[in-house]
């Protein structure tokens, strides 16, 4: 490793204070705090190209999983369940280690053993945001354990963990490792969190020949007196040991620390699954041992076999999979790089940091997929989701776009077209990907879904879905980046708006969505007041007007625009009076029919329509009065 910069001065051990500072090891850089476990407990977010999602404590708790939380393979709960679960969840490791005919326990990140050992600990992250290392030195022994969390799209979540001696005798060490609390498949995070006890009952976890741990459900759990079956599971295997005996839960572990045998498990009904390595390794002066457990979620029969004939083919796995890695962090360094993430200075840190805003916008708003072309088959289906009869009317003259164009041509077609929806409804197609709705453990009541890739083709899927905040707010930003694309946000912000100026929840590629009140939820809310989004719009005027001067003032006689139609009704005067506090009902009746035109129609179902049922049309002289007003 060699020291990038560093305005801290060296620390002596035993002072145990704090320090950061960014290092390189290879081609990476990692930002280094030494002696972490002298904080409060943190939260961090690591990050990947694709549909991953991990939030880990600096405890070395953590949830993780893919597209959502119902899709986990540790459970999701919140912030400080995570932190607090660090000793049954996760990484956990135990040593017995021969040394002078006598044998020493070892159990780094653990508690268990405060003050027993000299000890340092230290926490690596990388730059790019999608790995994560822990690393604890025993000066009494003369040993360092490590392990670091990457991702891989093809084979879910990696744990590489590696012991090295820095003494000059070797040793020989009897290893316990692996992770614990794994969930099977089909535990949605509800269930989770309130019947865990049930669920438990229902576990089933089954070793497979050359090692490879399944964790799945013995049936789908619902209160019906109906069959079903669990056709999926969660997996886990791994690289780097020769032969190791595997256990499946976590009930052998004090087994291991007093010293006694271990029995292989193969099938273990109503327990709580894990992935343990044991077998015995000896360490020369300066030697190193690097091993690797892979897990992932969501497994059908045929991605199981796909390992099963990976393991049996002689291949090299552990090359296999870091390529994958690698590929993933290639994959992260494009999606920053067409959105200007990058940039070079004298400071490090800052260069860092600009990477890391950068990075965290797009996963809220979305990156433009590539450039301002725009895929034939996208854009149809698009069309199709939002209003039928616009596609049917246009079929002649959008059957004429090429398979891949660009948004001029776009641009040509719907000035070209005699149909105010059409011209519409090209104007607000934004080609976004890599977008997912906020949400994390310290805030349970945000939902995320990561939505990349379409599960029945692997093909991509480009989408975007957030609230007011997370989307006009990332799209600021992104803007500069990719001005052609201003006014698409310009009508976007406009057309989800209400006459009245209370607005829907949370803004969409297929439209906008509305919360429905829940009276016995106190977290219910319905909506926004439109005063404090003003902001987002005045700059993209700004933007527009900068960028391409006079064009906002085409658009203001044109009858273009279009007002929401959101079961949100503003009470009476009386009742304002009454409880200025208590201005919105929720209309059911109005809720009903919307989505019966959104089901007819499509996404333009939920617009404001005339008194001919035609979809209201205003300009934007009138949107920029309403919303003023």
């Amino acid at each position: 490793m060699t020291e990038l910069t560093s305005t801290d001065t060296a620390k002596s051990i035993a002072s145990k204070e704090v320090s950061g500072r960014l290092i390189e090891e290879g081609n990476e850089k990692f930002y280094k705090i030494s002696n972490f476990d002298q904080m409060r407990p943190f939260f961090m977010s690591i990050l990947s190209a694709y549909d991953h999602w991990m939030f880990i404590s600096s405890t070395g708790g953590l949830s993780a999983g893919r597209k959502n939380s119902s899709r986990s393979l540790f459970p999701y709960y919140s912030d400080d369940k995570i932190s607090e679960s660090y000793e049954v969840t996760g990484s956990k490791t135990i040593f017995q280690i021969s040394s002078e005919g006598k044998q020493i326990l070892w159990e780094p990140f653990s508690q268990r053993q405060a003050g027993t050992f000299s000890i340092e600990r230290n926490l690596y992250k990388n730059t790019y945001g999608n790995k994560v290392r822990f690393e604890e030195i025993n000066h009494d022994l003369g040993l360092t354990f490590s392990y670091e969390w990457n991702s891989s799209d093809r084979f879910g979540f990696v744990k590489r963990s590696s012991l090295k001696n820095h003494g000059l005798s070797p040793v020989k060490v009897n290893l316990l490792d692996g992770i614990q609390n794994i969930l099977p498949y089909g535990v949605p995070s509800d269930l989770q969190n309130e019947m865990s006890n049930l669920v438990d009952a229902y576990k089933k976890n089954e070793l497979e020949p050359g090692g490879l741990g399944i964790y799945s459900l013995s049936a789908i759990i619902v209160d019906k007196a109906e069959p079903s079956e669990a056709l999926k599971a969660n997996i886990a295997w791994s690289t780097g040991l020769s032969d190791p005996l595997h256990l499946l839960t976590s009930t052998q572990l004090d087994n291991f620390r007093r010293g006694e045998n271990l029995r292989q498990e193969e099938d273990i009904r109503a327990e709580r699954g894990a992935y343990f390595l044991s077998t015995e390794i000896s360490l020369g002066a300066e030697e190193a041992k690097d091993w690797r457990i892979i897990a992932n979620v969501n497994q059908s029969m045929a991605g199981v076999n796909e390992i099963k004939q990976l393991h049996n083919s002689g291949s090299d796995l552990t090359s296999i999979v870091q390529q994958d890695i690698d590929a993933g962090t290639d994959q992260l360094i494009n999606l920053a790089s067409a959105s200007d993430g990058f940039q070079i200075t004298k400071d490090k840190l800052r260069v860092a940091r600009h990477y890391s805003n950068t990075m965290f916008n797009i996963m809220r708003g979305g990156i433009f997929d590539n450039n301002y072309q725009i895929e034939k088959e996208d854009f149809l289906k698009y069309l199709e989701k939002a209003n039928k009869e616009v596609l049917k009317r246009n079929e002649v003259i959008l059957g004429k776009l090429p398979v891949e164009f660009t948004q001029q041509i776009l641009a040509n077609l719907y000035s070209e077209a005699n149909d105010k929806d059409l011209f519409r409804l090209c104007v607000e197609y934004l080609p976004l990907k890599f977008s997912r709705r906020h949400g994390d453990p310290s805030r349970p009541w945000n939902k995320f879904s990561i939505n990349t890739r379409d599960e029945q083709d692997g093909s991509k899927i480009l989408d975007y879905e957030g609230n007011w905040r997370d989307i006009f707010q990332n799209w600021e930003a992104l803007a500069h980046s990719y001005p052609g694309f201003i006014e698409g946000m310009i009508h976007k912000f406009l057309n989800a708006t209400t006459f009245e100026g209370y607005n829907p929840y949370r803004v969409t590629k297929g439209g906008f969505d509305w919360e429905i009140i829940e009276p016995d939820d106190p977290w219910s809310y319905i909506g926004y007041w439109g005063d404090h989004q003003i902001i987002y719009l005045l700059k993209f005027l700004e933007f527009s007007e900068s960028y391409f001067p006079g064009q906002l003032e085409k658009h203001l006689d044109s009858p273009i625009f279009v007002y929401a139609n959101v079961p949100y009704k503003i009470k009476g005067y009386q009742d304002l009076l009454r409880d200025p506090k208590d201005t919105i009902d929720f209309d059911h009746d109005l809720d009903l029919k919307i989505n019966k035109w959104k089901n007819e129609l499509g996404a333009d179902g939920t617009l404001l329509k005339d008194k001919g049922s035609s979809i209201y049309k205003v300009n934007l002289l009138e949107k920029l009065l309403a919303t003023t007003l």
